[in-house]
Order: structure tokens, then C-alpha cells, then sequence
């Protein structure tokens, strides 16, 4: 007898991603959400609410370190692709990816803007509202389902 794991709470603060059904998808969530945090928002500056993670260190050298934080991104994104997110959502992400690694290329003004715009957080966001989506979409087929199997129900 196993038991049932514990739900999914979205790091954005939008709502519980239910784990049930899920555990190939909670598995790739979560190393995605990990990433995320690790790239975007590792540490927070002590008595403020500002995050910063490897992103702001690893692209203070030029060229090579934006190019491997695009990667990381982009890396994202594809897996936001094979958990199902919609095209109008992909599109999003890249969008997202575009503007930082454009916007990260300027010396300095780069560097501080890549600590601002957090693509990578931005893009979790945009998983997790589909994912919550989804979740509440199958909660309530599910019921309907239910309630048309209940004998003596019109």
C-alpha cells in the first residue's frame, strides 16, 4: 500500500498543482521549479523581498555567460513544450527568454536588468498556471463523471 504524495504548492503563490496523476509531471515540475529558483532567486537580500540567483553571477562575463544562461532558458521552455503547454503560452516564454538574453547583452545595464526581469521565474509562473489549470479541468470532469454514474440522477 502506497501512500499519496502531497501536493504540488506553486512557488508563484497561485494555488495547489494536485500530485495525483501526476508523477511523471511532478517529477519534470519539480527540476524545473528547482532550476528556476537556483538560476533567478537563490538568495534573498537580507530585510528586503529582492532575490537574485547564478543568473546575475554567471552573466557578469560577456558572451559566453549569457549564451549559457539563454541555454538554461531555453532549456525550460522546452520542457514547458513537453509537459503540454500550448503554443500562445510557448510563444510567452520565449518571449520572456528573448528579452532577457537581448536586454543581457549590454555591459552593465545588462547585468542589472538580468537581476530585474527573472525569465526564468516569469516562465515557472506561466507552467504553473497551466498546470494548476489543467489540474482543476480534470478535478471537475472527474466529478462530472461521477455524478452522471450516481444511479437515479437525471
Amino acid at each position: 500500500m502506497g501512500s499519496a504524495s502531497p501536493p504540488i504548492t506553486c512557488c508563484s503563490g497561485t494555488g495547489v498543482i494536485a500530485s495525483a496523476g501526476y508523477s511523471a509531471t511532478e517529477a519534470r515540475y519539480r527540476k524545473l521549479r528547482r532550476v528556476a529558483v537556483l538560476m533567478d532567486g537563490l538568495v534573498r537580500v537580507p530585510g528586503t523581498r529582492f532575490r537574485f540567483g547564478l543568473n546575475s553571477l554567471i552573466g557578469l562575463p560577456p558572451g559566453a555567460g549569457d549564451a549559457m544562461l539563454t541555454a538554461v532558458s531555453l532549456w525550460i521552455v522546452w520542457e514547458a513544450r513537453r509537459l503540454g503547454l500550448p503554443r500562445e503560452k510557448i510563444a510567452r516564454m520565449l518571449g520572456n527568454v528573448a528579452v532577457e538574453a537581448a536586454l543581457g547583452t549590454v555591459p552593465v545595464l545588462g547585468d542589472l536588468f538580468d537581476v530585474i526581469w527573472k525569465a526564468n521565474l516569469r516562465n515557472l509562473a506561466i507552467i504553473e498556471e497551466h498546470l494548476a489549470a489543467r489540474d482543476k479541468e480534470r478535478r471537475v470532469t472527474a466529478a462530472a463523471q461521477r455524478a452522471a454514474a450516481v444511479p437515479g440522477r437525471p
